[in-house]
């Protein structure tokens, strides 16, 4: 199956560790938006106190062709990141024009803040807030209560998926050169 899927939310709402954790159950490819920031020097532009829309859309445009690569194997593909412009994932459906699905995480500030303490490298309460206030401004696809333990969250955002049993057989049939018809 030929898809892929946006996790997005505040800092601290546990974006990445549901993102990586979707990955694996569905045997997607895992695409974290702010190391591609880092890796290209792109947190350095701001607009309005954020990281610019500008930079956004360039990480997109970086990583657009290798998703695509990605995509054509029929390989699904989870991107982990705050999207917290809208223009960035509007951006980014332009660019990669497959079947997805988006999930907002959402969380109470004091839990973003409380997990965001607990990390090994943390941004603190004033980033928490500022990335809390400006992803939370919108919501864009399905929206899921992440105040509850991850396992629950993870089976709502799979009961949004397609079937597991089609992706891998799918790539059971590729990797036998035949069309299977799924």
């Amino acid at each position: 199956m030929n898809y892929y899927v946006i996790i997005r939310g505040p800092l601290g709402c546990g974006k990445t560790t549901i993102a990586k954790k979707i990955s694996r159950k569905i045997h997607a490819r895992y695409i974290a938006i702010d190391r591609i920031l880092e890796k290209h020097h792109l947190e350095q532009d701001h607009e309005a106190g954020y990281i610019s829309q500008k930079s956004f859309k360039r990480a997109n445009e970086i990583i657009a062709p290798k998703a695509k690569k990605i995509l054509d194997t029929g390989t699904p593909i989870v991107f982990d990141g705050n999207f917290y412009w809208k223009s960035q994932i509007t951006d980014l459906e332009k660019r990669l024009d497959r079947p997805h699905f988006i999930f907002t995480l959402q969380a109470p500030l004091s839990v973003c803040i409380a997990r965001d303490k607990k990390r090994k490298k943390t941004h603190g309460k004033d980033a928490a807030r500022a990335v809390y206030k400006k992803s939370t401004s919108f919501s864009y696809g399905v929206v899921i209560d992440v105040d509850r333990p991850v396992q629950n969250c993870i089976l709502d955002i799979l009961g949004h998926l397609p079937p597991l049993s089609k992706i891998i057989r799918k790539k059971k049939c590729k990797a036998q050169h035949h069309a299977c018809g799924v």
